[in-house]
């Protein structure tokens, strides 16, 4: 990809870092110091100084001139194309990185579930009843508000205060 470079008198000297243009008698060329400011804020390059061996500046002129570009345009595509390659492969690992954590999510809820006890082992019946309170089912976690049709399990055996009463929504009542 080549891009337009453009050279106005304010950078036009090399040695002079700040661009400044200055007319024979001395004056500063434009009326303010802050329009040379913007001037060169508007612009859109910048130039990056940098060591290289030999070999490789030797590698890149070689290069430049079997493709007839310069060499600062051969350089600024190469250094574009790194960073392109550099960006899709950034890309490519936090893809890959979201699925395992997706896939780590997955088995981890599936494990869960597998391990965990059903909570209906210990249910021989269930009644069915309107809400008076809020509960939630204890298989699907569905939020189950006063008024809404819901089913309790009975068990065997003395009621222990310490446990929560078991609720079952339509969905989720075993059908056999």
């Amino acid at each position: 990809m080549y891009h337009g470079v453009t050279r106005d008198k304010a950078s036009a000297n090399p040695r002079d870092p700040q661009g400044s243009s200055r007319d024979p008698q001395g004056s500063s060329g434009s009326d303010s110091p802050e329009s040379d400011d913007d001037a060169r804020a508007d612009k859109k390059e910048r130039v990056l100084h940098t060591r290289v061996p030999a070999v490789l500046e030797a590698e890149l002129k070689r290069f430049a001139q079997n493709l007839r570009i310069p060499v600062s345009n051969l350089v600024r595509t190469i250094l574009e194309d790194a960073l392109s390659v550099a960006d899709a492969a950034s890309e490519n690992v936090e893809g890959h990185l979201k699925r395992a954590a997706q896939s780590l999510e997955q088995e981890r809820e599936r494990l869960k579930r597998k391990v965990a006890p059903d909570p209906l082992r210990d249910v021989f019946a269930f009644q069915t009843l309107t809400l008076a309170k809020s509960a939630a089912c204890v298989k699907c976690e569905k939020a189950l508000a006063p008024g809404d049709r819901a089913h309790v399990g009975l068990t065997d055996g003395p009621a222990d205060p310490t446990q929560p009463r078991v609720f079952v929504c339509d969905d989720c009542l075993p059908k056999g």
